[in-house]
């Protein structure tokens, strides 16, 4: 049997409805360099932040600004919820998942009242990056978007 070494990768969507734009114009110096990881962003146009994979709840960070989910392939998501957010405490957050659940792409898993919490940080903001970068790396990207459809892919290297 012959092997396929085509590598389809995984698809990451926006986790929010919004306007997906380049990292770079992030308005924050240390995830707009990439430091954190590669990715996208999106302006958020309202407070539900799904899953942007399916894959595994790794991380749910305490304060709910944050949370990760690794693929089956092994890639990890970071999503980002605005800018200094960790400095609400959580304040404004829900959970709607917890670590270590199996999600799918859309699934509901932080949600916030958007209008409440954009006037408490310097932006909403929020980043959706590849964090493991040693690894795994972007190979397509697609910051124009159309909803439902898939931002970037990643793919192992």
């Amino acid at each position: 049997m012959l092997k396929m070494f085509k590598k389809k990768g995984d698809q990451i969507f926006a986790p929010a409805a919004g306007t997906v734009m380049a990292l770079a114009d992030v308005p924050d110096p240390v995830f707009a360099s990439g430091a954190v990881g590669e990715g996208f962003a999106v302006e958020p146009t309202e407070g539900n932040f799904v899953s942007p994979v399916d894959g595994e709840l790794i991380l749910l960070a305490k304060t709910l600004h944050a949370f990760a989910v690794r693929t089956d392939a092994g890639a990890e998501i970071l999503v980002h919820i605005g800018m200094d957010t960790v400095k609400l405490k959580g304040e404004g957050f829900t959970a709607h998942r917890a670590k270590g659940e199996m999600v799918k792409q859309g699934e509901l898993v932080i949600s916030c009242d958007l209008a409440a919490m954009t006037p408490l940080v310097p932006s909403m903001v929020t980043p959706v990056l590849l964090t493991n970068g040693k690894d795994f790396s972007i190979a397509e990207s697609n910051v124009a978007a159309a909803a439902g459809t898939p931002v970037i892919t990643v793919r192992k290297k």
